[in-house]
């Protein structure tokens, strides 16, 4: 699956920026720097957009598409931001075939986003996984520790609205 980036504006601080400046100072002449810098960055930012793709180009003085195909390659790194709400929906074999794919969609039609995308006001962000161990109770997908199986497209709406009132 590809990861999308981000088309919200990017909004890092100066207390970032200087964290994230300390982090490649650290690992400046270590050899494989870019996976540790990537994953201290993620902490500090949340994900990894460009601009703080390119920071780290910069700084350890390798090639932007280095750092990009390292952070594209790992499922662990974002290019986007999460919302308060990050919504997950398995999309693994068992998921699948029960029909996660329809979830997915009418998750997507109902915020007015992708998967790997966040809503304009941050409140939800939107991700496909891989199974997520919950199997029997196909089709799953979660919001933030919240955990919800046996799904229908049906049921969506109602889901949304407890965390659009919240």
């Amino acid at each position: 699956m590809l990861k999308k980036i981000s088309s919200l504006p990017f909004k890092g601080t100066p207390e970032q920026e200087a964290q994230l400046k300390e982090v490649i100072a650290k690992h400046k002449d270590d050899p494989g720097a870019v996976m540790p810098v990537l994953q201290e960055a993620q902490d500090i930012y949340g994900y990894l957009p460009l601009e703080v793709q390119t920071m780290i180009a910069e700084g350890l003085d390798v090639p932007i598409d280095e750092v990009y195909g390292v952070a594209t390659f790992y499922s662990q790194f974002a290019l986007s931001p999460k919302g308060e709400y990050n919504i997950s929906v398995c999309l693994g074999t068992a998921c699948y075939v029960k029909g996660s794919g329809n979830v997915l969609n009418k998750l997507s039609e109902e915020l007015g986003i992708e998967a790997e995308e966040c809503t304009e006001d941050g409140k939800f962000s939107l991700t496909a996984c891989r199974c997520i161990g919950a199997c029997g109770l196909a089709p799953v997908m979660t919001v933030n520790d919240d955990v919800y199986g046996r799904l229908t497209v049906d049921e969506i709406p109602g889901i949304l609205k407890k965390y659009k009132g919240a």
